[in-house]
């Protein structure tokens, strides 16, 4: 039996996944180093662990793998690299994209250890992308930084856009949609995005009551999205029914979301 095998820093669960030509595969989320089982992740660590939204997303795209095939992709926030390791199941070119060497270092680890997963795998190229920099990463002497012909190519081909529970932090989420935007309204291609979210209770002293707040503030954003006039590109926002094929063991419960964004040119 094959083996997905995951390099993380805490370990989640073992995910058992069965790929869409019925092959039986594990998923084991190995904590190399560090054997115990943690449900803590400090704020700063939040995408060395696997969460679950990432799980929906990879198990839309297993489901849905024909709508993928032989597309562009772009990952935004992609940590442990799961999702797009799903998507190279059937995509042609996954831009694999996260900030940090350490958590790029471990994206590319877990890249490397599943290139066996399918007999054509996509190829997927871990970059750095950060959400609160304007441009694209150019230094040479870092090992995932871009270069000006895979910068173009990005533009020129992509058509799928990926993010899996990135949005638990108001800046961080504001600083996501601006890049959200700024990409897909440049694309050369209309293009869709799939975010995915899990809908957390917290109790808060500054409401003195349970509250969504990471939540509440995405859906702001993506209200927001979808009605930019810039003139250029129109945004269409839509939640995907949560009523695919679970292929992941995982949790899938009621907050559990997917969303759907498309961009299209304004027609002039």
């Amino acid at each position: 039996m094959d083996v997905i095998r995951f390099t993380c820093d805490t370990v989640l669960s073992d995910v058992h996944l069965l790929m869409p030509n019925s092959q039986h595969f594990m998923v084991r989320l190995n904590a190399v180093g560090q054997p115990e089982h943690t449900m803590a992740t400090p704020l700063e660590d939040v995408g060395k662990q696997v969460w679950r939204a990432a799980l929906l997303l990879a198990d839309y795209i297993l489901h849905n793998h024909f709508i993928f095939k032989n597309c562009t992709a772009l990952e935004l926030g992609a940590g442990t690299g799961i999702t797009s390791i799903a998507m190279a199941t059937t995509a042609k070119t996954i831009y694999c994209t996260d900030v940090g060497d350490d958590l790029l270092n471990m994206c590319e680890k877990n890249v490397t250890l599943n290139r066996h997963l399918a007999e054509q795998m996509g190829e997927i190229q871990v970059k750095e992308l950060d959400w609160l920099q304007s441009d694209f990463c150019l230094d040479p002497e870092f090992p995932y930084s871009w270069s000006e012909d895979e910068i173009a190519s990005l533009h020129d081909d992509t058509t799928v856009l990926l993010a899996a529970d990135v949005c638990y932090d108001s800046s961080l989420t504001d600083a996501l949609f601006r890049t959200i935007y700024k990409i897909m309204s440049n694309l050369k291609n209309p293009s869709t995005l799939y975010i995915s979210i899990e809908k957390r209770f917290n109790f808060t002293l500054r409401h003195m009551d349970i509250t969504c707040e990471a939540y509440d503030h995405f859906r702001s954003c993506l209200n927001d999205l979808e009605h930019i006039t810039d003139g250029k590109t129109k945004f269409t926002v839509e939640s995907v029914p949560i009523t695919f094929p679970q292929h992941l063991d995982y949790e899938r419960f009621e907050h559990l979301e997917l969303w759907k964004v498309t961009a299209s040119p304004v027609s002039t």
